[in-house]
């Protein structure tokens, strides 16, 4: 598998096919885990981070059994290592440091395994839609799969030993994107973010920490994971967390169709009318405006556009995958022509 290949097909994240896609873009389950006799990666040697790389691409390939390939990233250019975190597999901080590091892919995309990022390994599963039940399981296996043949660097108190405090325990990271147009429209967002807060909670943009949340997307995650078992984590997010801020979505979409239609559909429109006939639009301007269409088609206000066409263009989109597509490095300005022009074909069905 090759970043190029990669980049010619839909993210996992955006298939849109898992329950609650409406509102729910993506589940992830992640578990920061470290090997034993090895330094953190931030205190490990030149030496060690290299032969700490070599041994997991090898163990990685045996456990994913055939279905994993295993990409190096050093010898992986700038522009496709930002491939990778738009497609979700890897994380800013993965891409941007230096040094032995890699990442494992599974056929679908649903698994990749960071190899030497702030933990020796970041194992995370990836769905479309809201399906942490069946993340957790998967995730787990793998996590048993990699265990049997690396020992974990652990402690009989206080559980996985991990590079940030906040991850010893379980080592266990919940993270739901959604999509939360009704709720910023109504100018009722704060709520989530309070009740976040409340519940110590996490709440970033579309691209996770240190990012700014564009199109009316939200990724809200746990951030404590000592003194709690790995279901406990899951069993809240499923059945408290999720659930409020999707009645408080819902709530807010039932309210733009009872009481002011006419401005939805005036902002859905007029979103609709940009992307068709844009000759240069920037990205988070096509964030915004893919983010109104994409409630428009929710709320059957827009019936002539194909959802799955809409999720892809969130990714098809974005720089790095622009300029894959064009085969060539270009300016903002070139950019912003070209995503114009993909938007326009995509949505007349060329």
């Amino acid at each position: 598998m090759t970043v190029n290949e990669l980049a010619k097909r839909p993210g996992a994240w955006l298939r849109g096919d898992g329950p609650m896609a409406e509102i729910v873009m993506s589940s992830r389950v992640r578990l920061a885990r470290n090997v034993a006799g090895y330094p953190f990666f931030s205190k490990a040697t030149d030496a060690q981070r290299s032969e700490l790389a070599v041994r997991m691409r090898t163990d990685l390939v045996a456990a994913g059994e055939g279905h994993w390939d295993y990409l190096e990233m050093a010898s992986i250019e700038d522009l496709d290592q930002q491939v990778l975190v738009e497609r979700h597999l890897i994380s800013r901080q993965h891409a941007d440091i230096r040094g032995s590091r890699g990442i494992a892919v599974s056929d679908n995309e649903d698994v990749s395994i960071m190899v030497n990022e702030e933990d020796h390994l970041r194992i995370q599963v990836l769905r479309s839609g809201l399906q942490l039940d069946e993340i957790w399981s998967e995730v787990s296996r793998i996590d048993d799969r990699i265990e049997g043949r690396i020992e974990y660097a652990f402690h009989p108190r206080y559980g996985y030993l991990t590079a940030c405090p906040t991850n010893v325990g379980t080592g266990i990271r919940i993270s739901v994107m959604l999509h939360l147009p009704g709720l910023k429209l109504t100018g009722e967002i704060e709520r989530v973010f309070r009740a976040a807060k409340d519940m110590r909670l996490a709440v970033r943009g579309l691209f996770g920490e240190g990012t700014e949340a564009t199109g009316d997307f939200f990724q809200i995650s746990n951030q404590v994971t000592l003194g709690r078992t790995e279901e406990e984590i899951i069993d809240g997010f499923k059945n408290m967390v999720v659930p409020k801020i999707i009645d408080y979505e819902h709530r807010a979409r039932r309210t733009l169709l009872a009481d002011r239609l006419t401005a939805l559909d005036d902002r859905v429109y007029r979103s609709f009318g940009i992307l068709k006939h844009a000759r240069t639009i920037s990205s988070e301007e096509t964030m915004l405006h893919l983010s109104h269409l994409r409630l428009g088609i929710h709320l059957d206000r827009i019936r002539d556009v194909d959802l799955r066409t809409v999720n892809e263009l969130f990714l098809l989109t974005q720089p790095a995958h622009l300029q894959k597509i064009h085969g060539a490095r270009m300016s903002g300005e070139q950019r912003s022509v070209a995503r114009a022009e993909i938007i326009r074909r995509r949505l007349a069905g060329t």
